[in-house]
């Protein structure tokens, strides 16, 4: 199954050297059957793009708790036993919690297909939206448009090997 797994450049960084995405339990998401349900398609390449596309709103909440981390959304695409990954029925048609899956253990890094990071364009939006996520989730509109306008980026897709020049490109 793939599995979409939300970070931060730190986030990457460490996984890089530790060798796995972890450790367990983690947060990922993927084609549920509640997504399925949701997004009312069949098309598998347009499901795996709305799960990435969940994965990268936690990423952005990833970075509304660590101020500090740089303003770039990371998402690590990753292959796992379809029964590693197992999404929670209690909150399986929660909007919050759509395509949303735990994975028991840390995920080797071995396993990762791709990764998704934003490119420089999108760093002053990611920012703005970090920094009104608390108050779009309390239902400030004006903050819930400053959060979309960071989905109006697509994330940039890299092959694993890239892995070390994007987080040196980060550390300069």
């Amino acid at each position: 199954m793939r599995v979409y797994v939300p970070l931060t450049l730190s986030g990457l960084a460490a996984a890089h050297r530790t060798g796995e995405l972890g450790p367990g339990p983690l947060t990922a998401y993927a084609v549920t059957p509640a997504l399925r349900e949701w997004y009312l398609s069949d098309d598998i390449e347009e499901l795996e793009y709305a799960a990435l596309n969940r994965a990268a709103l936690a990423s952005l909440r990833l970075l509304a708790t660590h101020p500090g981390t740089a303003r770039r959304r990371v998402v690590v695409a990753a292959d796992v036993p379809d029964g590693d990954a197992v999404a929670d029925p209690d909150r399986g048609l929660d909007p919050g919690a759509l395509g949303e899956v735990r994975i028991a253990s840390a995920v080797r890094m071995a396993r990762a297909a791709a990764v998704h990071v934003d490119g420089d364009e999108a760093v002053a939006d990611v920012t703005a939206a970090a920094d009104a996520l608390g108050a779009a989730d309390v239902g400030d509109d004006d903050a819930q448009f400053t959060v979309d306008g960071a989905e109006d980026h697509e994330l940039l897709w890299y092959a694993t090997q890239e892995i070390p020049h994007l987080i040196a490109a980060e550390a300069t």
